[in-house]
């Protein structure tokens, strides 16, 4: 889906017009998500000015706003629709510059849009960022917001006005001020020490979650809340278990007989439906979190595992075995209706629905090859986003614009990664350690 943005002209109209060809009022510049865009747009994102010179607890105000600058020209050139100008070559604006931009100086630099913006110190401790964003050639004012954040707390600022600049000039939610959690791995390959950790979705604020005294696996953001699910090995007996971050506590969802793992909440988070292994074969189970009642979802001699709801509830895609190969499935909730849906050459595994309805990721296995490729819910437009030798465990950004993966090279070294659905935007996601099953939490409250 293309969202509009409204722009005067581009530079190579400016060329025109100096010629005398006759312009348009107004032209209108497409942002493809999907199809994606040869020439990302230029965007200057110059230095925040401190209103008043003052110390934070997390730094001067003039610090702070040459870092939140940079922060927002990260994130808006990580999404790979924006073209950042060189930081060197942006004025340094004052305070008063924020409401009354020098515009010629921006077009001289072919920046079609302009964020800019002002950091001041509140006697509470707290810190306001103000955001706004600007149409160059237009010198339309097109968003504007104050965030308020505790001094440590400044990265967010950053990361909502630079949501707040992806909106308003893609038509979709952004999706930067997120998290991610995933499993961090050390040690030899024979002998691995998997911790759980979570971090901002660019890397920063990273904290280790558990001590690595048990093994843990694939874990799992909760739609709305603070909650993940995961798979730990604790006492030698695979199982599901919670884990809060806003407490620390940790609770095992149930004493199974037998092993649970590949966990995945329900849209409304108040559901938790696993796959139980039991005699050879593995059945999709869904548990009432408030009740603890459980109740089975399918009842087959196959491996049913890997469940991931549509985001309307009604229906769960999974991967089975059913078949006679490891293929993807799509059933509705209450285990009825069970229909394939990956075909042509190879395997499928380790599906999950976009949070938009639209497209399910997967990973195809081909040759011993495991690749990040998604398709609608019915199985058409199949298309591959990623050429790793192992690429696993897709995981979709807030927006459902974005995927995070793991990739484990040849060498044996596992990484979490990003791509965006054109498959051209591909990303390293900065870890500590080496780090694999990462989930994609929701935007912050």
């Amino acid at each position: 889906m293309s969202a509009s943005i409204r722009f005067l002209a581009r530079l190579c109209a400016m060329g025109l017009a100096a010629l005398g060809v006759a312009l348009p009022a107004a032209a209108t510049l497409r942002v493809d998500i999907i199809g994606g865009i040869e020439a990302p747009m230029p965007i200057a994102v110059p230095v925040f000015p401190a209103t008043a010179p003052a110390p934070t607890a997390a730094g001067d105000t003039a610090t702070l706003g040459r870092q939140v600058a940079g922060i927002i020209t990260s994130n808006l050139q990580g999404s790979g629709l924006f073209r950042p100008v060189p930081s060197a070559a942006l004025p340094s604006p004052s305070s008063a510059d924020v409401l009354k931009p020098a515009f010629f100086a921006y077009r001289t630099l072919a920046a079609q849009a302009l964020v800019t913006g002002f950091v001041t110190a509140n006697p509470d401790g707290s810190v306001t960022v103000g955001c706004y964003l600007y149409d160059v050639f237009s010198e339309e004012e097109l968003a504007r917001a104050g965030f308020t954040v505790p001094a440590a707390g400044w990265r967010r600022a950053a990361h909502k006005c630079s949501d707040l600049v992806y909106a308003r000039l893609t038509g979709e939610t952004g999706y930067f001020d997120s998290r991610i959690v995933y499993v961090s791995e050390t040690g030899p390959r024979t002998s691995r020490v998997k911790r759980l950790a979570v971090m901002d979705q660019d890397g920063a604020n990273h904290r280790f979650l558990t001590s690595g005294q048990n093994l843990v696996l694939l874990p799992r953001f909760a739609p709305r809340e603070q909650l993940i699910t995961f798979m730990s090995f604790e006492a030698n007996r695979p199982r599901v278990w919670l884990y809060n971050l806003g407490t620390g506590r940790q609770e095992s969802i149930g004493n199974f007989p037998s092993m649970t793992f590949a966990s995945r909440f329900s849209p409304e988070g108040d559901r938790l439906i696993f796959s139980v292994m039991q005699a050879g074969n593995a059945d999709i189970q869904l548990m009432d979190l408030a009740s603890r009642r459980v109740s089975r979802v399918t009842n087959t001699a196959a491996i049913d595992t890997s469940p991931s709801f549509s985001p309307d509830g009604r229906r769960i895609v999974f991967e089975s075995d059913r078949g006679g190969s490891q293929q993807i499935y799509v059933m509705n909730a209450d285990g009825s209706g069970a229909m394939r849906i990956s075909f042509g050459e190879g395997r499928a595994a380790s599906p999950v629905w976009s949070p938009r309805g639209d497209l399910i990721a997967f990973v195809r296995i081909r040759g011993g090859q495991f690749r990040i490729a998604v398709m609608r819910p019915d199985g058409s437009g199949e298309r591959t986003l990623t050429d790793g030798w192992q690429d696993e465990n897709p995981s979709w950004s807030p927006n459902g614009r974005v995927i995070l993966f793991g990739r484990t090279e040849r060498n044996g070294r596992s990484t979490l990664r990003s791509v965006d659905l054109t498959g051209r935007n591909e990303r390293l996601i900065p870890t500590p350690l080496e780090a694999s099953d990462g989930s994609w939490g929701p935007l912050l409250p």
